[in-house]
């Protein structure tokens, strides 16, 4: 098994730490799990600039697909993610917040069905958990299965040390965390991720292929396979819940005919 973990932080100061405890948790549970770091800061990861490419023609396409793509290919071949970003004004820090903007495609084309991520923030007094809450919100809209969230009040300047209950706090989620990842069972979707993934499957139908305005967006809702589906086939979906995909799919098909979205500057 993988895990990769994703500092987002300037520096490795107080949530650098937390994220390091999760990693000897989980690594004392098991010696065999195979562990990947990546500082965000030491990428150079450029501002995004807007330029709508990854939409319109592809991610492949992104004036920082240099270090896009690879880092997306980690991700990608992970079982867990750890993702840590301090908090600044009860929201993530910059650095995190120009990675998620890069990973807006991925919000139309939603990706990591089979991943799971944990959330890690610390902050001197209060905020983190708006942080950590908007964070693996967008991870579970770019598909991760499960996303558990860890925010900590460190109540220091870098040098934060745990207090005996948040030390628990950090093994049990540490532990919850190794189990789902080892399990290799998913989650079913939840109503949240089914209504954007169905409205973008039926907008996304008015830029297919052949279309007066073709987008990657139309390319990949045209596959045969996805184009009928509520949800990734890999994900389990109760059939109650399938009728409500197929609702907004019809909202998302007629808001598509209705409105052509350009992405022209």
């Amino acid at each position: 098994m993988k895990i990769l973990l994703l500092n987002a932080t300037p520096h490795k100061g107080n949530t650098w730490r937390v994220m390091c405890a999760l990693r000897d948790e989980i690594a004392q549970a098991d010696p065999a799990v195979e562990f990947e770091e990546i500082h965000l800061a030491g990428l150079g990861l450029p501002f995004c600039t807007g330029c709508s490419l990854c939409f319109r023609q592809g991610h492949r396409f992104c004036p920082h697909a240099d270090i896009l793509l690879p880092l997306l290919a980690k991700m990608e071949a992970g079982d867990g993610l750890i993702f840590g970003t301090t908090t600044f004004n009860m929201a993530p820090n910059a650095l995190a917040k120009n990675l998620m903007d890069h990973w807006c495609f991925l919000l139309h084309r939603p990706h990591f069905f089979r991943n799971k991520a944990m959330v890690v923030s610390t902050t001197g007094g209060v905020g983190a958990g708006k942080t950590v809450d908007y964070t693996a919100g967008t991870l579970r809209a770019i598909g991760y299965n499960r996303c558990y969230k860890l925010p900590l009040a460190s109540a220091s300047w870098n040098d934060y040390r745990p207090s005996p209950a948040a030390q628990r706090k950090i093994r049990h989620m540490a532990l919850c965390f190794y189990k789902d990842c080892v399990s290799g069972c998913l989650a079913p979707a939840s109503v949240l991720q089914m209504i954007p993934y169905n409205l973008f499957r039926g907008m996304s139908l008015a830029y297919a292929k052949g279309s007066p305005y073709e987008t990657e967006d139309g390319n990949h809702w045209s596959d045969p396979v996805r184009a009928h589906m509520a949800y990734d086939p890999s994900v389990p979906m109760p059939f109650y819940k399938k009728p409500l995909g197929h609702l907004f799919y019809l909202i998302g098909r007629a808001a598509g005919n209705a409105v052509t979205v350009t992405y022209k500057k």
